[in-house]
């Protein structure tokens, strides 16, 4: 199965970084313009809606319609795993319906002293068969523009930059 990694070193401590990721409003705030997402439902492990904290077990309904011209795709996600330490920490993410035949993804945060390493895998499985198989490992080139902006606005939220979280590129 391919797989898409991306790591980068955010100036921002651990927890900081860590707490930025654990909610939709962080979802949203990584989530680049052209994407055009949208949050439909959020259900917590214990059915609460729109809880907190994206714990193990919680649920997330979105919708993407990307660059406003394709027509919009639903997305439902769980949170499959959630666990930290004083000094690393990961989530899991798997899509269970929507545009892949499968999409996994940990996002890891790596304490450094005084900074984070962040780091996104991302497993998947694209449609279309053997066509789809065929082509996995060509999605990449796409997944690269979406985490490099992903990780340009965690950087521009946390430590500060003047760069507008609003901008894309």
């Amino acid at each position: 199965m391919p797989t898409y990694r991306r790591r980068t070193r955010i100036a921002a401590p651990f927890e900081e970084v860590w707490e930025f990721h654990a909610t939709t409003a962080g979802l949203e705030r990584l989530t680049p313009d052209w994407m055009h997402l949208r949050i439909e439902g959020v259900r917590g492990p214990d059915g609460e809606r729109e809880p907190e904290e994206l714990a193990a077990g919680t649920r997330i309904r979105m919708s993407i319609g990307p660059l406003g011209v394709v027509p919009r795709q639903r997305w439902v996600s769980v949170i499959t795993d959630r666990r930290r330490s004083d000094d690393d920490a990961v989530f899991v993410d798997e899509m269970r319906e929507g545009p892949f035949r499968k999409w996994e993804h940990t996002h890891t945060f790596l304490a450094d002293g005084d900074e984070t390493v962040l780091i996104d895998t991302v497993r998947y499985r694209l449609p279309f068969g053997a066509v789809g198989d065929a082509l996995g490992p060509l999605a990449k080139v796409g997944f690269e523009g979406m985490f490099r902006d992903r990780h340009r606005r965690t950087r521009a939220a946390l430590e500060g930059h003047d760069v507008p979280v609003s901008e894309s590129g």
